[in-house]
């Protein structure tokens, strides 16, 4: 998997791949290139054998303010109709990429997360913040609609429709405290211990059985739409696949010998 990224940073080591992005000393926006260099980064993870978990790390004490105000807000004002829903459509694309990328992605939360930021924490699939960690999905405090990249379809789901009603009108900012409190946050650590956390969850989720893991993040995604039958017959067909890997026959073997299972992936 390619670390040699171009705006935004990028370490891949023992399996776990570390992103944060970049320019710290404006709390690190997205512009047009972060959203499209992500966007791809992650569509390609879902063929990358050498990338187990990915940590989406904050970067200076923040995680993201969201869209740059003058590289991306500025020039929005200024695009026709066509031109702003094939940047919508893009930005759209980067949560799917990240739905779909087959890896389990664990988002380190310090500091200012809103916007397009808060929405990359959201599309993660497990969220380790700060008390000083403060989330806002601040879209109508710039004249829009709360639902900006899946947010009304996804904030729901995780906190609750009241909760996310109430921070998608308003634009107001979630505490730490009630974030955790919401099922947001997974939980909250000290600033210095936040990242240390983050990979130590992310190892511990490597060193299990990655096509599993691939395939519960699969239908974690896929049975939003599905009615209860149609999710029991998905996932008794995903299980009936996992069953026919070696790593599951290699727990088995382990649970023979009264050992613990090293798992490999296939």
């Amino acid at each position: 998997m390619r670390s040699d990224v171009t705006h935004f940073e990028c370490e891949i080591a023992d399996g776990i791949a570390t992103v944060r992005l970049s320019r710290p000393d404006r709390k690190n926006p997205l512009t047009f290139d972060s959203y499209a260099e992500l966007r791809d980064w992650f569509r390609d993870l879902h063929y990358a054998d050498d990338v187990h978990a990915v940590v989406f790390a904050s970067n200076g004490g923040n995680f993201s303010s969201g869209g740059d105000v003058h590289d991306i807000i500025g020039p929005l004002t200024n695009m026709n109709m066509k031109e702003l829903l094939r940047f919508t459509r893009m930005t759209g694309d980067l949560v799917k990429a990240i739905l779909g990328c087959g890896k389990p992605v664990i988002a380190a939360i310090d500091g200012i997360c809103v916007g397009a930021g808060a929405i990359i924490a959201m599309a993660s699939d497990l969220r380790i913040g700060t008390p000083e960690a403060k989330t806002a999905f601040l879209f109508t405090r710039v004249g829009l609609a709360g639902c900006d990249m899946g947010a009304c379809a996804m904030l729901p789901r995780i906190i609750g429709q009241g909760r996310a009603a109430e921070l998608l009108y308003t634009g107001r900012s979630m505490s730490a405290e009630e974030g955790e409190k919401w099922g947001f946050f997974n939980r909250l650590v000290a600033a210095d211990a936040l990242e240390t956390s983050a990979r130590e969850l992310a190892v511990q989720i490597a060193a299990g059985p990655n096509f599993a893991h691939m395939m519960t993040k699969t239908m974690l995604a896929q049975e939003w739409s599905m009615s209860l039958d149609q999710a029991i017959e998905a996932e008794a067909q995903a299980q009936a696949i996992c069953m026919q890997t070696t790593d599951f026959e290699r727990a088995y073997r382990a649970f023979v010998a009264k050992e613990r299972p090293v798992f490999e992936g296939d």
